[in-house]
């Protein structure tokens, strides 16, 4: 009992004491920080993209491994498109079939136009022979519906090949749609990135939106932190900041205010300033342009502890220290 008590003293005060050097270290920086210029702590992060198929299906090939460095457009996984490549010589068969269809009934109105004219000039010459009385009214009349019954044909053939046009944009649609899913079998990295984790590997069935892979997009690369309200009011988007790694502490990397939290919200735990505990902060994100990011993309680290330092006052010059770039030869 006595030695438990011991235990937990000590863990006490080794937590006061790591919470004490940790307030101790923020103070001596913000003192060495001019007052239109505020900072706070946060990490490095980046959006996660789940790699995964649109329709159920057996995975053939994954091409990526946890921890790869891929570009866009990059191929990762393919799955199965046997039975879509049946279903979509069917299409194709289909249309072949309803063009076929069209081509009939085309020369189907062909036919009838040339019945409807010469029901037509039957029509007139009965005209002319009923009113010399050379044929009965009842001849005349059984012309008369020959060319209604003509004329009934034709718009029947023309009504028929409207069908078969309907027939083949629908047959068209269909050998689309199994020729997106074909397409959609193979998936592609949206952006460039680094791949998180592998979540299951080839001959595994998966449901329509099941994740194959989790990639870290590394084209919006922030780190988000929290400000009190009287520096949080003075932001703007756009507003010049800079960030200073823990693993690189010489060096700024130059960035910009990106989202600020319309609300505010108590200070969260990771925030090591013991005296802001009790306060209300706002979220601020603050991102590193793309381009800088694609220079080094290679050695990019999500989750990299650092400072973000934000100019609240555009007049305040920048201290020296967060002028010293990374040098382009650092890594190689």
């Amino acid at each position: 009992m006595f030695r438990t008590s011991r235990i937990v003293l000590v863990a006490g005060l080794l937590s006061l004491v790591a919470g004490y050097a940790a307030f101790t270290w923020l103070q001596a920086r913000s003192a060495a920080v001019p007052d239109g210029i505020t900072f706070g702590n946060g990490r490095l992060e980046a959006d996660q993209v789940d790699i995964a198929p649109k329709t159920p299906g057996r995975v053939v090939e994954i091409l990526a491994s946890e921890g790869d460095l891929v570009t866009k457009g990059q191929v990762l996984a393919r799955m199965d498109t046997d039975e879509l490549s049946a279903n979509l010589d069917r299409g194709k068969a289909e249309v072949a079939l309803a063009r076929e269809t069209k081509a009939e009934a085309e020369a189907i109105v062909l036919q009838r136009e040339s019945e409807l004219r010469l029901a037509e000039h039957e029509l007139v010459r009965a005209l002319t022979l009923v009113e010399k009385g050379h044929i009965s009214q009842a001849v005349f009349d059984q012309r008369q519906s020959s060319r209604d019954v003509a004329e009934a044909a034709r718009r029947a053939a023309i009504a028929h090949v409207a069908t078969a046009e309907s027939r083949i944009n629908a047959a068209d649609a269909e050998v689309r749609r199994i020729q997106s899913q074909i397409d959609d079998s193979t998936l592609q990295a949206p952006v460039a990135g680094r791949i998180l984790y592998r979540l299951t590997e080839p001959g595994e069935v998966l449901a329509a939106g099941a994740p194959i892979l989790t990639l870290l997009s590394l084209e919006n690369i922030y780190m988000e932190v929290f400000l009190p309200a009287d520096a949080a009011g003075l932001l703007a988007l756009g507003t010049e900041a800079r960030i200073v790694l823990d693993a690189l502490p010489d060096y700024a990397i130059p960035a910009h205010v990106s989202f600020v939290s319309p609300e505010a919200q108590f200070t969260p735990r990771q925030v090591e300033t013991i005296s802001e505990r009790q306060k209300l902060v706002f979220r601020v994100r603050v991102r590193i342009p793309p381009e800088r990011v694609a220079d080094r993309i290679a050695h990019v680290k999500t989750g990299v502890r650092g400072l973000a330092y934000v100019r609240i006052d555009p007049s305040t010059p920048w201290p020296e220290a967060l002028e010293r770039r990374i040098p382009d030869d650092l890594f190689e």
